[in-house]
């Protein structure tokens, strides 16, 4: 039997309109759609994204992936829920696995992606790109990301500052994500560098309760949303 190809698609940042005529469409085709969730509930915006893009019956399978750093349990995680995306592959269904923003910019679908290409290297794989939420959330700020001869630098801030301070002396602009867990050694380290009034906090693009903020010595009292990221512009300073 000819297996089913996986799809990796991005579904965008979060506005159901920034879905691509592409995902929707190959949304529409398969027989089975996996999405990421945590393991302490099943909830995910990705499919709230996609629901009314679906034809009628296909099944929705949340994947959990623990919130956690030990290696031993992600990879546990990652083979576990390996199989549970072959098994209708070698059925010869297709699958979509659906993902917030890009499939190979910080997300899950990568574990995926990795997994299946070394245990089952004969699975057909296809990646439908996504709007990622940098991109809107400069759409949103009126910020260009990049013009003529200058470069800009795309790194998350999910484990502290250290990786800004490494790169910020070598590009025009930074794109910092996941802020929300190690915020204000971010804020710290962004007002040491005098970056704190060229940054822009962007919260929840596109969705309720988004946020722009541009004054950060005004910032959230608190860590702002899980889906937020600073757009943080060079000065001369750096």
């Amino acid at each position: 039997m000819k297996n089913g190809t996986l799809y990796g698609v991005g579904v965008g940042p979060g506005d159901p309109d920034l879905i691509t005529l592409k995902a929707t469409k190959i949304l529409r085709q398969v027989d089975v759609i996996f999405a990421a969730a945590s393991t302490k509930n099943s909830y995910s915006l990705s499919m709230e994204i996609v629901s009314p893009h679906l034809k009628e019956g296909v099944p929705v399978v949340p994947l959990g992936f623990p919130m956690t750093r030990d290696k031993r349990k992600l990879a546990s995680a990652w083979e576990k829920n390996g199989r549970k995306v072959v098994e209708p592959l070698k059925r010869g269904e297709n699958a979509a696995f659906i993902t917030l923003g890009d499939p190979l910019i910080y997300s899950t679908f990568g574990y995926i992606f990795h997994t299946i290409k070394e245990t089952e290297p004969h699975i057909p794989i296809e990646i439908i790109p996504g709007i990622t939420s940098y991109q809107a959330g400069a759409a949103v700020a009126g910020q260009i990301l990049a013009e003529a001869e200058e470069s800009f630098a795309v790194i998350s801030g999910a484990l502290g500052a250290e990786r800004l301070k490494d790169v910020v002396g070598h590009t025009d602009q930074v794109v910092l994500l996941k802020v929300y867990h190690k915020y204000q050694e971010i804020m710290d380290t962004l007002n040491q560098l005098g970056l704190a009034s060229g940054s822009i906090l962007i919260s929840r693009c596109g969705l309720d309760g988004e946020v722009i903020l541009r004054d950060l010595k005004k910032g959230f009292d608190t860590p702002p949303p899980y889906l937020s990221l600073l757009l943080i512009k060079k000065t001369d300073r750096v």
